[in-house]
């Protein structure tokens, strides 16, 4: 009852201000092995819960959603998992492709796109073309990501020009793409407490919210009781502190 109270409070509040929220996806794995099944199974409803929050995010005020993915570390997975979390990823891109005039989800995708199947990187394509026209939300995925290796190839693609200015640095952290606001607030299921290498310049100022749900059990209502401690909060950006 708490938590439904503090969903439709926060949900009222947020609609006064748009937000940039990050979401580190944990603990779909370890859901799945807590019940005797397979990781795939686990990173399947963690899928299932991606559709839920996207659909929920713009009703609490968010109107860019980064989700963390599939990381550059990733990769060290066994290759049967890995081979199924990028399929899982391809199918929900298509899926996007597929419904974009029924939504207003604009899709985009950050990260490396060289080191991924083929087919994967048609999806993403797909995906981005078939909803450019969405406003009421924007969806960023992070895919074969390191903010280490994005900032590192901003800083080369950079090198030697002159002017150059944090919005111009922005823009190169992973190509003019993927440039957006930084984050106003980080939430990490799954109970660890680290960034793991996801938009750390982004999330410079950004308030945090760490909490153990296991990703396939995050839902809506959690969201809400999220952003309702989020909007509680005061932020000051090194000055007086004022409420968000």
């Amino acid at each position: 009852m708490t938590s439904t109270l503090q969903s439709s409070r926060a949900a009222e509040a947020a609609r006064e201000r748009g937000v940039h929220v990050a979401i580190i996806l944990d603990g779909s794995g370890r859901w799945a092995e807590q019940r005797g099944r397979s990781r795939s199974a686990g990173h399947r409803a963690g899928v299932e819960n991606v559709r839920r929050v996207v659909e929920a995010a713009p009703g609490f005020g968010i109107t860019t959603l980064t989700l963390y993915a599939f990381s550059v570390h990733n990769w060290q997975r066994p290759e049967p998992e890995v081979t199924e979390l990028l399929g899982l990823l391809r199918e929900y891109l298509l899926e996007h492709a597929a419904t974009a005039s029924r939504g207003d989800v604009r899709v985009r995708v950050i990260g490396r796109r060289d080191r991924v199947p083929a087919s994967l990187r048609a999806a993403i394509t797909a995906a981005e073309a078939a909803t450019a026209h969405g406003r009421g939300l924007e969806l960023r995925l992070a895919i074969d990501y390191s903010a280490r290796e994005s900032i590192l190839r901003a800083a080369q693609r950079l090198a030697g020009a002159r002017g150059v200015t944090a919005e111009s640095f922005v823009e190169g952290l992973d190509g003019e793409r993927d440039a957006a606001p930084d984050v106003d607030f980080l939430i990490r299921t799954g109970g660890e407490q680290r960034l793991s290498d996801f938009l750390l310049w982004e999330i410079a100022h950004a308030e945090m919210w760490f909490t153990p749900i296991l990703w396939p059990e995050f839902r809506v209502a959690d969201l809400g009781a999220a952003m309702a401690d989020f909007r509680a909060r005061a932020r000051s950006f090194g000055g007086l502190r004022r409420a968000v």
